[in-house]
């Protein structure tokens, strides 16, 4: 493959799956692939995640729809001369548009997730806008099965769909190793349970019905603890509602470690493409619980890894954390088997071989 030049567009750089996945891609990218981030917005916390050489452009945009913004994001496009533009997301709509201005004519559109204000894809704007610029769209990528469905059958999409796993790093995230000294920061006693989970402060993610869950758990094991990994637009009024016993750690660099001290993981979104934490959380060893949603239902096999619920259900929630925090036979097998299934069908290499194959397939040469 001869040497390109990806530039990717993402309203921001902050902390988030999508941004973490891009970082792995970038930070594990062969010498025959260069890359530049351009955040719509601003950038973020995640930044430090990408090699220090990466160019990292933050443009500023204001809330709304702007053409003159259009069009500055073209003039920067133009400067770059990329040979591949990769957008993401509703946001990434701006960067097909620029892209088409700037005489760009080779763009995949990535489709990773969803959020709040159009859950399941189904906004009737959006899906006009997604069908309408698909003509200048080469290539898609996503992240799951679901994803891929939906771009095929819901937005008709006329051009390739290449659906691709994220890759988690079972070097990085493992069961052995160092653990955070969480216990003795917090005055954790050794003997307590620690439930976590690692997602952004989103309504998407539903961190409300995870706090309702786990007063339920409070009540039959009192000491009985909630890590609650990430940051985000709805940190101050979850940090108001989550109730005794809840610790959160903002974003923490030392994610790995953290796992390392947790009994039992969970993730209770409304929806997901292909969560980042949980194939960590499975690389580490741990037993999973998350909702029914998108690509969660692709990766743990339940009943075997871990166990799937119904969203925004508490006391089903309730009742499967229990089910593991009360019977550590089940939790160390299904944690084995979260394990095993990480390191055979997410691995690191085979995610960046894929989408660097795209990227020679639609690449001018």
């Amino acid at each position: 493959m001869r040497s390109v030049l990806v530039v990717h567009i993402v309203y921001s750089f902050d902390t988030g799956g999508l941004e973490k996945g891009i970082a792995t891609l970038v930070q594990n990218a062969s010498s025959s692939v260069k890359h530049t981030i351009i955040c719509l917005s601003k950038a973020g916390d995640s930044v430090r995640l990408l090699p220090k050489d990466t160019p990292v452009i933050a443009l500023k945009k204001k809330q709304g729809n702007s053409l003159r913004f259009i069009f500055k994001l073209a003039r920067v496009l133009k400067k770059l001369k990329p040979d591949i533009v990769h957008t993401r997301n509703w946001s990434g709509m701006d960067g097909v548009l620029a892209a088409r201005l700037a005489n760009i004519k080779t763009v995949v559109h990535g489709e990773h997730g969803w959020d709040l204000e159009d859950p399941f894809g189904k906004n009737s704007k959006r899906v006009f806008v997604r069908r309408f610029f698909s003509r200048w769209i080469k290539e898609y990528t996503c992240v799951s099965v679901q994803m891929k469905t939906w771009l095929e059958r819901e937005i008709r999409v006329p051009n390739r769909v290449t659906q691709i796993y994220n890759g988690v790093d079972t070097g990085v995230y493992r069961p052995d190793g160092v653990e955070a000294d969480i216990r003795s920061k917090y005055n954790i006693s050794n003997s307590a349970p620690l439930i976590g989970i690692v997602a952004r402060l989103d309504p998407i993610k539903d961190h409300m019905t995870l706090f309702h869950a786990f007063s339920i758990v409070k009540k039959q094991i009192p000491e009985a603890k909630l890590l609650v990994i990430g940051d985000g637009p709805q940190k101050k009024i979850l940090e108001e509602k989550a109730g005794e016993g809840v610790i959160f750690l903002g974003n923490c660099p030392d994610v790995p470690d953290i796992m390392r001290s947790l009994t039992v993981f969970t993730l209770t979104s409304l929806n997901e493409g292909i969560s980042n934490t949980l194939l960590e959380a499975m690389a580490t060893g741990l037993p999973i619980v998350a909702t029914r949603v998108g690509g969660n239902t692709e990766i743990i096999a339940n009943g075997v890894a871990g166990s799937l619920i119904d969203p925004g259900n508490p006391k089903q929630l309730a009742d499967a954390l229990l089910d593991y925090l009360m019977n550590e036979g089940k939790r160390l097998q299904h944690g084995r088997m979260a394990r095993k299934t990480a390191g055979s069908d997410y691995s690191l290499q085979s995610m960046v071989e894929k989408y660097e194959k795209v990227y020679g397939r639609v690449a001018i040469v």
